[in-house]
């Protein structure tokens, strides 16, 4: 199983687990896909645009559950980066973390976000 990675703040994140899925952050609405991360990305996009946030969650997703609603497409620095162009279904979760801040400032990811 591959996974790919969404930071949400948690508010946002409960609301969707209510509604029972994710139609995405601001930017995603903007955008018209929901932005996510891989496993090797998502510590630099935690860094350049939830710098010092606290109350922010990491969701791992089941990537090849998303089918071809999940594409790769060409982002910052020219890396592929995952875009799913439907609400996600929160079934395709496969684990929900909080992403504290440490004594430095910057988040600290759970282990087994690999």
């Amino acid at each position: 199983m591959t996974l790919i990675y969404k930071i949400v703040p948690e508010t946002l994140w409960r609301e969707a687990e209510i509604a029972g899925s994710f139609t995405g952050a601001p930017i995603d609405l903007a955008d018209g896909y929901i932005h996510f991360s891989t496993a090797a990305q998502m510590r630099e996009t935690a860094a350049k645009y939830f710098a010092g946030q606290e109350g922010l969650l990491l969701a791992a997703i089941d990537a090849e559950a998303l089918g071809e609603a999940l594409r790769y497409e060409v982002s910052r620095g020219g890396d592929l980066f995952p875009h799913l162009y439907l609400p996600l279904d929160l079934a395709h979760v496969v684990f929900v973390e909080t992403l504290p801040l440490g004594p430095d400032g910057a988040h600290r990811f759970p282990e087994r976000a690999v």
